[in-house]
């Protein structure tokens, strides 16, 4: 179906929508429909004859990429099989899935998610002799994935772990996998090593997109300017740009002006979410950055209400008052809980927030943690389901042939492994034939070892796959492996984290009972229950449950959101700014306005700021100062709230007196 684009896009909007040949650069402040541009210009590409299959659209999340995908196919009324919308991460995947054997690994890989690297680091740690307490994986994982991003390199301070970092990119290879980093560092050496890989690329897509370029990293900035021709547009919103820490280069946009030389720019002004007050602010602020594109939002929304400054004597206060106003706003203005947002720079701030919603029985949703079936100990008994179910999964088998601990090393898997590769087998029928094989290199020691292994596996997979009381299954064989111990030996200094991650296991066999015992489950195989839980992604879970609940989340987490009404917490100076990030930028406010300002710009129609006189550090109640973020907007926007004042006796009586007459009639 074709369109008037000119009736339903303002003239901004329009350019960017029609503007499909050569460099283009569009510079969309928060709220001005970035989106709907997006998926527009796709649209308008395909009504002027270009093929869907030379078009590739970049974003940064599933959640958005979905979205998008979803938004085109409902505009143009198609079904638009061939065109690719996709995560950076997940195009560097399909890469990937094509060519990665050019460059040593076999096709059928892994990829690890930070629970699988962290566990590869503290086993290759292990065997080269480093203390536990030299082993701080959360540390050392940033290292190697800021090495490998550029965004670090090899000095003195660092150095004693580079022998460490060689062994866990072998480590890597050898376990057929690869991290979060290399789905975009693979690629890009695909293109420089096998130029005929680049070319296949650049010839299929003609036309290319990026969305929230300003979070793009350098290397995601290589890897569109390799297949990139001339016809390229980015979309971005410089006083939006939030995760340096992760490696994000602000100086993207500068990049691309001077790569892309006579491109077309277009600013996208008009916000089409907040009111003109809230705008007002949030453009007072942004001003104070200078490293910045000029721009101003507009909105045509009307002024709106000011904003609510209130200063709690301390975090408990502050949560019941923002509890009390939830429920008297929700009352007042017949809202739904869904309309509000709970904003908090740091996790730790959650606490006091969720007791006070606990007692007030407000639901809510918190955004940004581990899901359950992310944690290692969860994935470590699935993984051990998934080879009971299928031994030739070599992914699974390689997680779980040395968890618990049974002295099956890297020196053997590597000998599987050849096995494997030259006779084109699974890694379960390479052990198979070590074990038949009487001129094994693997010692007797090693061979009785496999054995036990392989008996283990077939024995568990005869009384799981024949029936019922999966979950009793289930919880024999974790007995019988022994994992508490293992948890035990590798939460030495912490017992109360071991019998924490027992609980989530046996909350998992809880959950698999349940499963069964349900009446309207009418298919109860395990691989029944596999083909379940593999569909219980992150992004999934939120959707169905969450509807009608207070959102609460971090700053970072509620980009590219918008709420009616927004409550940003803990405004105070060490918090927003961020101490910590203030020490690490050298001292950098300019993204932490950047954030504060993301914040602003999430709320539609009221915005409330906290800032406590006084907050519980470690040692007990600490004097705060409120952000100089808050001294930022323009004064005539802003009231201090007051705090309900008690009803006199009088007006108390007059009340009541009132409610009686009105239920005795």
């Amino acid at each position: 179906m074709t369109h008037d684009y000119r009736a339903e896009l303002n003239d901004e909007q329009y350019e960017a929508v029609t503007s499909i040949e050569g460099p283009v650069l569009i510079i969309a402040g928060a709220g001005s429909g970035k989106t709907r541009v997006i998926t527009f210009r796709m649209a308008y590409m395909l009504d002027s004859g270009i093929n869907q299959s030379q078009i590739l659209a970049l974003t940064f999340t599933n959640k958005a990429a979905r979205e998008m995908e979803a938004r085109v196919k409902e505009l143009t009324g198609k079904k638009l099989q061939m065109l690719t919308v996709s995560t950076f991460h997940a195009f560097g995947v399909r890469i990937l899935r094509e060519d990665i054997d050019k460059l040593g690994w076999r096709e059928n890989f892994s990829i690890y998610d930070d629970v699988d690297r962290n566990q590869l680091i503290k086993d290759t740690g292990r065997e080269l002799g480093f203390t536990a307490d030299a082993l701080d994986v959360y540390k050392i994982g940033n290292l190697f994935s800021n090495i490998k991003i550029g965004m670090r390199t090899w000095e003195n301070s660092n150095d004693m772990y580079r022998k460490l970092y060689e062994e866990y990119q072998a480590g890597l290879k050898l376990y057929n996998a690869v991290d979060f980093d290399d789905l975009i560092i693979l690629p890009l050496r695909l293109f420089r090593e096998h130029p005929e890989v680049l070319q296949k690329y650049r010839d299929r897509y003609k036309y290319i997109m990026v969305d929230e370029f300003q979070d793009t990293s350098i290397q995601q900035y290589q890897f569109m300017h390799a297949i990139a021709d001339r016809n390229v547009c980015v979309v971005g919103d410089d006083d939006q740009s939030i995760y340096s820490w992760r490696g994000a280069n602000y100086e993207n946009i500068v990049m691309f002006e001077r790569d892309f030389p006579g491109l077309k720019e277009i600013k996208l002004e008009q916000n089409y979410r907040s009111t003109e007050t809230i705008l007002a602010a949030a453009n007072g602020v942004i001003a104070n950055n200078t490293n910045r594109k000029v721009k101003a939002l507009w909105s045509g929304n009307g002024s709106g209400k000011p904003i609510e400054i209130y200063i709690p004597d301390n975090e408990t206060d502050e949560a019941d008052f923002v509890a009390e106003m939830i429920q008297t706003i929700r009352m007042n203005e017949r809202r739904s809980y869904a309309d509000f947002g709970v904003l908090i720079r740091a996790n730790t701030l959650s606490r006091a927030i969720e007791e006070a919603f606990m007692e007030a029985n407000i639901p809510y949703v918190m955004s940004g943690g581990t899901s359950f079936f992310q944690r290692k100990e969860i994935k470590d008994v699935i993984s051990y389901l998934r080879v009971i179910a299928n031994p030739d999964d070599d992914i699974n088998l390689l997680r779980i042939i040395n968890t618990p601990r049974r002295g099956i090393g890297r020196k053997t898997i590597e000998e599987i492994s050849a096995v494997a590769t030259s006779q084109k087998c699974s890694l379960w029928t390479a052990i198979n034939a070590h074990i038949a094989a009487s001129d094994s290199p693997l010692g007797e020691k090693m061979i009785i070892e496999l054995q036990l292994f392989v008996h283990f596996i077939t024995e568990h997979r005869s009384t799981m796959l024949s029936g019922k009381d999966l979950g009793a299954k289930v919880k024999k064989m974790v007995d019988e492996i022994d994992y508490w111990s293992y948890l035990v030996q590798e939460y030495q200094k912490n017992e109360k984290a071991a019998r924490y991650k027992f609980l989530n296991i046996d909350s998992l066999i809880n959950s698999m009972t349940a499963w069964e015992k349900n009446p309207d489950n009418f298919k109860k195989s395990l691989f029944d229950y596999l083909n379940r839980i593999t569909l219980i992604s992150r992004d999934d879970q939120e959707d169905e449950e969450d509807k009608g609940k207070v959102n609460l989340m971090t700053i970072h987490a509620s980009k590219g959101l918008e709420f009616p009404v927004v409550f940003i917490i803990g405004a105070e100076d060490g918090i927003i700014p961020h101490a910590r990030s203030m020490e690490e930028g050298g001292g950098n406010v300019e993204e932490e306005r950047r954030l504060f300002y993301v914040a602003i710009t999430r709320a539609r129609d009221k915005l409330f700021i906290s800032s406590c006189q006084k907050r519980r550090k470690m040692g007990g109640p600490v004097e705060c100062t409120p952000s100089p973020f808050i001294q930022e907007i323009p004064e005539n926007l802003v009231e201090y709230h007051e705090p309900s004042a008690p009803v006199e006796t009088d007006e108390a009586l007059d009340i009541l007196a009132a409610m009686k007459a009105k239920f005795s009639m």
